[in-house]
């Protein structure tokens, strides 16, 4: 793989990374602060990007492979979605923002795939090469959520400007990318898309615990992405989105410590652990003030642990499990089952509890919190109690 190569992908990654890490972190502050938008208004906003996830398979997989080149597809939806980014900032109506939100959402999650699929058509080792890459979408998050915070632009109409400008810089850059033609040749078919093909696989009582167990957890994770910035504001933290950042930062730490706890613990030990952090992380945030700041600290760098060894560890799990013949369908029912069903639905709860747990526009962030906490103490105990395969192999 030329260097070359490798920095236009890198940088690829950086770019949508930008993009996506500008606003979506701080929407529900941007919508709760200047917007005046109600709990069930941000959920739905946040639900959007859900309903994107499960729509763009079908778009990658059904057009774009097939048809165009991969890096034309990405400039096309980049420069697409900036002009949607530059009509909402103009919305101030939050039932309006929605469809917006949702018009852009629909341009952008597609885009998750393709930088993907164009990365993994250029590396000649993915295992050894592909990581490098993918990290510096890790680095751009980490530099947007800082420069926003440091600004204090996170309930302000600029992380939609930053994102907007981000995605046009994308948009153009896209058509410098390393050529990625189409592939006319490619036979995916809708049941393959919606994973129908890997639903041989829930023969294995614990394969199906764990797809189960990965749907739940995504209801909490919802609560964590719409609810973490206004709750940490509320509780008297200061340049929020630095501080939020240090999640990301330990995403990295973890990511590197996958292998080591594999070998230690095994993949039901390190799911397990993976389930324990969210409870831990929530009560944090429940319970966390400016008088015990510490623990607000600790439910963010919790973020590693909890996304790391229960979500990558359970990509890799999956991909162990379905083997080379049902690899596609079993990691695309997953994509399918946790970002669009398993975060649609966590989104409207998570709106609907905020709602609940409001009066006179006090939120009570502690009973909040408690919601996702006793979510995830159940997904525990139902993955304790069935789950029994503590190995990473074949089943085909």
């Amino acid at each position: 793989m030329k260097n070359i190569t490798r920095f236009q992908l890198m940088a690829m990654m950086f770019l949508l990374y930008f993009v996506w890490g500008s606003w979506y972190g701080q929407m529900s502050k941007y919508m709760f602060n200047t917007l005046g938008a109600t709990g069930g208004q941000v959920g739905s906003a946040y639900a959007a990007f859900s309903i994107a996830m499960i729509v763009a398979p079908f778009f990658v997989g059904m057009i774009a492979d097939r048809y165009f080149a991969a890096q034309k597809v990405l400039g096309v939806l980049s420069l697409a979605g900036s002009a949607l980014l530059y009509i909402l900032t103009g919305v101030q109506d939050p039932d309006n923002f929605f469809w917006i939100i949702l018009a852009y959402c629909i341009t952008f999650a597609p885009t998750m795939a393709l930088t993907t699929s164009i990365a993994m058509c250029h590396v000649k080792d993915s295992e050894k090469d592909f990581p490098t890459i993918r990290v510096m979408g890790t680095v751009a998050w980490i530099v947007v959520s800082n420069i926003i915070g440091s600004y204090g632009f996170g309930d302000s109409v600029m992380i939609f400007k930053i994102s907007m400008v981000a995605a046009a810089v994308l948009g153009v850059y896209s058509f410098f990318l390393p050529n990625t033609p189409p592939k006319p040749n490619t036979s995916t078919s809708f049941s393959s898309i919606l994973g129908l093909d890997a639903f041989k696989l829930f023969k294995d009582r614990s394969f199906a615990i764990f797809f189960i167990s990965s749907l739940l957890i995504c209801i909490p994770l919802s609560f964590y992405y719409a609810m973490a910035n206004p709750s940490l504001t509320d509780s008297g933290m200061t340049n929020v989105e630095n501080k939020m950042s240090l999640g990301q930062a330990s995403e990295v730490i973890f990511m590197l410590l996958i292998p080591l706890a594999f070998s230690r613990l095994g993949v039901k030990w390190m799911l397990i652990v993976g389930l324990i952090a969210w409870i831990v992380r929530f009560i944090g945030f429940g319970y966390g003030d400016a008088s015990s700041e510490w623990l607000l600290y600790m439910a963010i760098i919790l973020h590693g642990v909890c996304y790391d060894f229960f979500f990558v560890t359970g990509q890799i799990y999956t991909d162990s499990k379905a083997g080379e013949k049902y690899r596609s369908s079993a990691q695309g029912l997953i994509a399918i089952a946790t970002y669009g069903i398993g975060m649609g639905i966590g989104s409207w709860i998570a709106g609907t509890v905020a709602d609940m747990y409001t009066v006179e526009g006090v939120k009570n962030w502690t009973s909040i919190w408690m919601v996702p906490a006793g979510i995830a103490a159940i997904v525990l105990v139902l993955f304790i109690l069935f789950f029994k395969d503590n190995k990473v192999k074949s089943t085909n």
